[in-house]
């Protein structure tokens, strides 16, 4: 029997002395690379959505991960996305890698664009969710700054951070909220640590390269991109995927009506169809 989400094991891979915990199955003879993905703030293995990962594991491999001291991997968080991003790079090579495909959600996108760039050769094709490129304004809603780092999150934390506001986006959010509640054996929650590391990253990455031309730096990333967002991020404005698409020069937007920062979660099916045809085209 095949591995799912549900069931492939947690794995370790050592890097500079750390261990970085991992989980990797799917279609290993699909003849595409393996999809590696980066989760957002706080957020480790359990945080993303089965409907997604096994719906994408069946075309091709996909692997979690948590970055340096994340839930269960170990050694001290990195407070930079650019040291993240150069931390993805050894794992890849740990795990004797040559090309990737890379999906981002939220600072995940953040370290994918970093990561992307600095290291071009390993990736082949780019997702971004619900993200923003380095010297963008998230200009975020307030009442974020007391949700996102409650120490134990609710589902209602989740519903207003990741999810539109209509009854039919809440039940959906519910929905998602069960569905990565299932496995057994859940990974760790993350550190305070962590999460202070996490905001002082993402508040860096805020700061322009060059504020006269904030995304120009854009420009360097040569790769078919696509860019899903929700109409209504409370998050990180929608208006910053804008910007990335605007300035990629080989990218696509779509924009989920009725939907927030998590909008591949709110629409699961529609998104998979959408990643499986970009990915395959």
């Amino acid at each position: 029997m095949s591995d799912t989400h549900f069931t492939a094991p947690t794995r370790f891979i050592e890097v500079d002395g750390d261990g970085f915990a991992y989980r990797r199955w799917g279609n290993a003879n699909s003849g595409q690379p393996p999809l590696l993905f980066f989760q957002h703030f706080r957020g480790g293995l359990d945080h993303w959505d089965p409907l997604l990962t096994d719906g994408l594991a069946a075309g091709r491999e996909v692997i979690l991960y948590n970055y340096r001291g994340c839930a269960s991997s170990t050694g001290a968080p990195r407070n930079r996305i650019e040291d993240k991003a150069d931390d993805a790079a050894k794992v890849i090579h740990a795990l004797g890698l040559s090309k990737v495909d890379v999906a981002g959600f939220s600072l995940g996108g953040m370290v994918a664009q970093d990561f992307t760039q600095r290291h071009s050769e390993l990736v082949r094709k780019l997702l971004l969710l619900g993200t923003q490129p380095r010297g963008g304004n998230p200009a975020p809603d307030p009442r974020i700054f007391e949700a996102a780092p409650r120490p134990v999150p609710t589902v209602d934390d989740f519903l207003f951070l990741f999810f539109g506001p209509s009854k039919a986006a809440k039940q959906a959010g519910r929905d998602f909220w069960a569905r990565r509640h299932q496995r057994e054996d859940q990974d760790p929650p993350s550190s305070v640590e962590l999460m202070q590391a996490e905001i002082e990253a993402s508040t860096a990455f805020a700061t322009p390269l060059d504020p006269e031309k904030p995304f120009d730096h854009l420009a360097e990333i040569s790769q078919p991109t696509l860019v899903v967002n929700g109409v209504n991020d409370v998050m990180i404005a929608t208006i910053n995927s804008w910007h990335m698409v605007q300035n990629i020069p080989n990218a696509q937007l779509i924009v989920y009506p009725d939907a927030g920062h998590g909008a591949q979660f709110q629409y699961p099916e529609r998104f998979l169809k959408h990643a499986i045809q970009f990915l395959d085209e």
